[in-house]
């Protein structure tokens, strides 16, 4: 029995001083931590062993100083409502409220374009995120199939995913199935350059599954220098994931 007055189980959640902190079981942990989860906005204890929850527990406690001061330098929720803006690729647009399919509408003169959507709440903003998903899309679609020639590359087959903890992914063609390469959809609210990074990076791993120096020299002849992009991701990833998420309460 914990100090909580209950025993805990790998996932759970528990509440201290209006903070939601996250219990994780690590095999390989060596001891009971606590790191900020940027993307998904959370701070995570983590115990060696299920038996040592409690301790964690415990010890997410005796810091909520430290992870109070961590949640309050998390940038603020962007919900998908009306009136509210987005970067997508660069070109910023502006949430609306219209009748029929969610759909974008490019603004031709220097102001601003529009993702207009029907609904309200989360009908609304699951509208307005299949539209950037489409365009995520469409738009890294074509610079994969841009890097990929320019490697040699066969084109391989592209997806979205929402992941948490990395920006993209590539598996390579096995006997008849193609290679697979899987971006997140955030990327679209990125810089440009930045998303193009990705690209890159993700298809340079077409000709080597690896980070080693042949791998980075492919990278640079595509994109150039890499580490402004890294360290773009690294400051504003949690940015691009508080997009969509919900005001706290």
């Amino acid at each position: 029995m914990s100090l909580f007055g209950r025993s805990f189980a790998d996932g759970d959640r528990i509440e201290i001083a209006g903070a939601v902190i996250r219990l994780k079981v690590h095999a390989r942990a060596r001891r009971v931590s606590l790191r900020l989860d940027r993307s998904r906005r959370e701070v995570v204890a983590t115990a060696p062993s299920p038996r040592r929850l409690g301790e964690a527990a415990a010890f997410a406690r005796d810091r909520i100083d430290w992870i109070l001061a961590r949640l309050a330098e998390l940038p603020s929720a962007q919900p998908l409502v009306p009136g509210a803006r987005l970067s997508l690729f660069g070109a910023e647009v502006v949430l609306a409220v219209g009748a029929g399919r969610a759909r974008l509408i490019e603004d031709e003169t220097e102001g601003p374009g529009q993702i207009v959507a029907a609904g309200e709440g989360e009908t609304y903003a699951r509208a307005v995120q299949r539209v950037v998903k489409r365009h995520a899309l469409e738009q890294l679609s074509s610079l994969t199939a841009i890097h990929a020639k320019a490697l040699g590359a066969t084109t391989p087959k592209v997806a979205l995913t929402d992941a948490r903890s990395r920006w993209g992914s590539c598996k390579p063609a096995s006997g008849v199935q193609p290679a697979v390469v899987r971006y997140s959809w955030r990327l679209a609210l990125a810089p440009p350059e930045v998303s193009d990074y990705v690209v890159a990076h993700e298809c340079a791993h077409l000709r080597e599954l690896n980070h080693g120096p042949r791998f980075w020299a492919l990278v640079e002849n595509l994109v150039g220098d890499p580490a402004p992009h890294r360290q773009w991701l690294r400051v504003h990833g949690a940015r691009l994931h508080a997009v969509g998420a919900a005001e706290a309460q």
